[in-house]
């Protein structure tokens, strides 16, 4: 078994312990314990750590002439840090590698920074001991997390994201070079030229997408999804579905388009076909001045980034695709789940994104460097900034509480619309249409157009109105019509408004939960939505 690091590279004379290495002259079972719980939490993401057995420590510096270790101890202290492993909560095993230096017996312990952070094991190892305690590196020094160390090291490091985890069923030679080398040519990385002589393993732990010894050497999730022809075997569903509705989701007719592959060339591929097949332009030309304005249907650029971020922060674990539905008045881009509980509704309604959780930490790394995703909570003020430039309505987003979901809707702008006029509105609001640019200022919708409606007609309100023009319909067809997945976001957001300002009624009122329920305009719905026609 190797370590990644030579050993004569931890021993020098100008080795210090630090955070990621500790030395001890003897076997301490009780002090190892709390070092492997402590280089286990990583505490700092360095990477773990190493306890190196055998070799005292002066002022923090190793003692090079070693005392080391008998040899008869060698196998029966590695049967103990096995034992050691199973008092750690979750158990968590380190890897051992016995070694010769300067003739002497070392034990050299290589704990990875654990998978299943965070880890706590019992302060003391006497039997009538119970307390356990999570224990954290703290420069050289192996600690209790005491108040705020352990409110972070739960909150932060609960687990390893999902892209930065072994894919323990796959390896390594799942890994193209191909793909690899396509990669490092396009961000123009040193690696590029070096990566025909290197060796390949040392290639994937260079650029991180493996982990492992070099006896069980596994792909990460990351170099799955980026370095894989058909990452869609080990993630299913990782695709992107562009669904095209001509006549509208009720609709017979519609097309679809499925891009799948490793993750950036999948969405590239869909970018272009957006750009090419649905990005549209119109010239408008003025009387008095020689210059002309271009509009278009969606801001390609706006597009772009709702697409990617949508890549970059979906579940891979999920089974469900990013879907991208085109309408005639409007695009949707859905993933799932939705944005992290840390970001409120309210944070949602004034478009702020900024999270310091990452679903995918690793997937945003490598879209960053192919100038695909900027991070840092730039992706929605540049979509904004975008529409604003382009004069279309601002975006609407759709969750539920449970944040199970999201879909981004980007209605068309108002040139492209058969019908020139469609109702305005204030500032975005979550899951509620928000409108078109009006000068410095944006007008709100407050009813009064027949006298007759007062309060506030929303977006999803006046959706629903024309969804029920035709005939009664039940709740499950309203939101098949609307592209809705979420009951909660429905009645909160289109039927109970719409009830409550009577424009549309049950067609069985006495039983509002019968299961052959359906919904119909009244007289006063009709008036209003003809107005508005």
């Amino acid at each position: 078994m190797n370590l990644p690091i030579n050993i004569n590279d931890l021993l020098t004379a100008r080795t210090v312990e630090w955070e990621r290495l500790e030395f001890k002259e003897g076997w301490d079972p009780e002090a190892v314990m709390h070092s492997l719980c402590a280089f286990a939490n990583d505490f700092h993401n360095l990477g773990g750590g190493y306890i190196i057995l055998g070799i005292k420590e002066k002022d923090g510096r190793p003692v090079l002439l070693p005392k080391g270790l008998k040899s008869n101890q060698v196998d029966k202290i590695q049967k103990e840090i096995i034992a050691l492993g199973h008092k750690i909560q979750p158990f968590y095993h380190p890897i051992v590698v016995p070694c010769t230096y300067k003739r002497k017996h070392i034990l050299v312990i290589w704990a990875i920074g654990g998978q299943t952070r965070p880890y706590k094991v019992p302060v003391s190892l006497s039997k009538t001991e119970k307390r356990y305690a999570y224990y954290i590196r703290k420069t050289s020094e192996t600690v209790i997390a005491k108040a705020q160390d352990e409110k972070e090291l739960l909150t932060l490091a609960a687990t390893v994201p999902f892209d930065d985890r072994m894919h323990h069923t796959a390896i390594v030679n799942d890994l193209e070079l191909g793909l690899i080398r396509a990669y490092l040519q396009q961000v123009k990385s040193a690696l590029f030229d070096a990566s025909t002589k290197m060796n390949f393993v040392q290639l994937c732990r260079n650029m991180n997408i493996v982990d492992g010894p070099n006896e069980y050497v596994r792909p990460k999730n990351v170099g799955l999804l980026f370095f894989n022809a058909e990452p869609f075997k080990y993630f299913p569903q990782t695709q992107i579905d562009i669904v095209h509705f001509p006549q509208g989701p009720g609709a017979d007719s519609f097309s679809e388009r499925i891009f799948k592959g490793p993750v950036h060339n999948m969405l590239q591929e869909a970018l272009t076909h957006i750009q090419h097949q649905v990005i549209a332009e119109k010239i408008v030309k003025h009387s008095d001045r020689p210059e002309a304005d271009r509009f278009y249907n969606y801001p390609f650029i706006a597009i772009k980034e709702a697409l990617c971020n949508a890549v970059y922060h979906r579940s891979y674990e999920i089974r469900e695709p990013v879907e991208v539905r085109i309408m005639p008045n409007c695009i949707t881009i859905g993933s799932f789940p939705g944005p992290d509980r840390s970001i409120s509704d309210k944070d949602i309604s004034e478009f702020h994104f900024a999270s310091r959780r990452y679903r995918n930490r690793r997937v945003g790394e490598f879209l960053k460097e192919l100038d695909m995703t900027e991070g840092r909570g730039t992706g929605i003020p540049k979509i904004i900034r975008e529409i604003d430039k382009n004069g279309s309505p601002l975006p609407i987003f759709h969750t539920d509480d449970d944040r199970s979901y999201l879909t981004v809707e980007f209605p068309v702008h108002p040139l492209f619309l058969e019908e020139s006029a469609i109702p305005r509105r204030d500032t975005g609001q979550v899951t509620t249409e928000v409108g078109i640019k009006s000068g410095p200022d944006r007008d709100q919708v407050t009813g009064e157009v027949t006298g007759e409606v007062t309060g506030e007609v929303t977006g999803e309100v006046l959706k629903l109105l024309n969804t029920l023009s035709d005939k009664p319909m039940t709740r499950s067809q309203c939101q098949a019509v609307l592209g809705l997945r979420g009951q909660a976001n429905f009645r909160d957001r289109y039927l109970k408004p719409a009830l409550q300002m009577e424009l549309i009624e049950m067609t069985i009122p006495d039983k509002p939960n019968s299961s052959k329920q359906k919904y119909r305009l009244t007289e006063k719905g009709k008036r209003y939505r003809e107005s508005i026609k």
